[in-house]
């Protein structure tokens, strides 16, 4: 199936999950900044909740509105059908994404998403890449601060340092922010299948092609001291590494070897070390069922931070990048990092998709793979940083 013209399906982008809180930030978004002539629907299983939104969105009479749920696979490939570009906010994936990703392979509708579920995501590789590339479809896994700034950020940073040489890169995050209950759910869900999510990896390692006369690693490291950003840095086992590691695999810009490590960035050693722990405490928690809905409970999913809190959030994450003589650090930050900056880097990536000039790609990909230069200019645009502090 080739890829398609834009008038050969109703819709340039259906966003499913519209009602959810994500979802309903993405679509104000979208309404706020698509381009005029953007044909687009929101889809969700409850077309009255649907119908409410589409009517606090400006120019909402223009945006379409279809039922879809994830119970019912036909109507997943119908909203698959009718689209170029499809964009999910409904998670737990792992749960509930795979039946979207099976649709939009075999109908070679571009699809992303928001997950931070490495299992999910190589469980989809395995699965639905080969049919995918068969069709044209692109599966474009990460789309929100899981894992753009990072993904992007390496890319980046990598493109400042000489071609065809050893490359290393190590990313720190740092953040002010809250949480929904979407995100509670998935990151408890996720804690809670460790076995299973080292199982899919061993499983998408023995389909993935090897890197013959290429290496590309992205070893956990150790808890230290950063003298190179002021603060301690701890590893983050999050999905970010891995979609880093996925990008450096496609693209040869990486060079022949390639080491990409991942940290939190704290200043102080205590608040360190209660992260640790905290983190340690409800990793255990979750593994046990009555634990796990208690704090399930605390925040349900649709609940999340309020504008106010959102409004005085922030994100950055710096990269020193290192290859052929030459040391770069860089800066990718930008405002609300868990729902205003991951609607917009989401849309824009949705957009992206749809409109812009990209490299032909197919299968599962990652935002630097399908969209690089192209997603990096649509965030500065949009007023999310990408800056080289200093180089030497």
């Amino acid at each position: 199936m080739s890829r398609m013209s834009r008038t050969d399906r109703p819709y340039d982008l259906v966003l499913f999950g519209a009602t959810g809180f994500v979802g309903a930030l993405t679509a104000h978004y979208l309404a706020a900044h698509a381009p005029r002539d953007l044909r687009w629907a929101v889809a969700g299983r409850d077309e009255g909740r649907l119908e409410r939104l589409r009517e606090d969105l400006p120019g909402g009479a223009d945006v379409g509105v279809l039922r879809a749920d994830v119970t019912e696979p036909a109507t997943l490939r119908a909203l698959a059908e009718h689209a170029r570009v499809v964009a999910t906010t409904v998670g737990p994936y792992v749960l509930y994404g795979e039946e979207l990703v099976a649709a939009c392979a075999d109908t070679g509708a571009d699809y992303l998403d928001l997950t931070g579920e490495p299992e999910f995501v190589d469980l989809m590789y395995v699965r639905h890449d080969a049919r995918a590339r068969e069709t044209g479809a692109r599966l474009v896994h990460a789309c929100g601060f899981d894992s753009v700034p990072h993904d992007l950020g390496a890319y980046f940073t990598v493109r400042q340092l000489p071609e065809g040489v050893p490359l290393t890169v190590d990313g720190y995050v740092t953040a002010d922010a809250a949480f929904s209950g979407g995100t509670l759910a998935s990151a408890l869900n996720q804690m809670a299948r460790g076995g299973r999510m080292l199982a899919a990896a061993r499983e998408r390692a023995r389909h993935e092609p090897r890197l013959p006369g290429r290496r590309v690693t992205v070893p956990a490291g150790a808890p230290r001291y950063a003298a190179e950003v002021g603060a301690w840095a701890l590893p983050l086992p999050t999905i970010d590494p891995r979609i880093v590691r996925r990008s450096a695999r496609a693209l040869e810009r990486y060079g022949p070897d390639f080491r990409y490590r991942h940290y939190a960035a704290v200043r102080r050693l205590p608040v360190a070390l209660g992260g640790i722990a905290a983190v340690g405490a409800v990793a255990a928690a979750a593994q046990l069922p009555p634990a796990r809905r208690w704090l399930s409970d605390r925040l349900k999913p649709g609940d999340g931070p309020s504008a106010g809190k959102r409004a005085k959030s922030w994100f950055s994450v710096r990269f020193v990048g290192e290859g052929g003589g030459r040391r770069v650090f860089t800066e990718v930050a930008g405002g609300d990092p868990g729902y205003d900056e991951t609607a917009k880097m989401f849309a824009e990536a949705a957009l992206c998709l749809a409109f812009d000039d990209l490299p032909p790609t197919a299968g599962q990909v990652t935002t630097a793979q399908a969209m690089g230069d192209a997603l990096t200019e649509r965030l500065r645009a949009a007023g999310i940083t990408f800056r080289v502090a200093a180089q030497r």
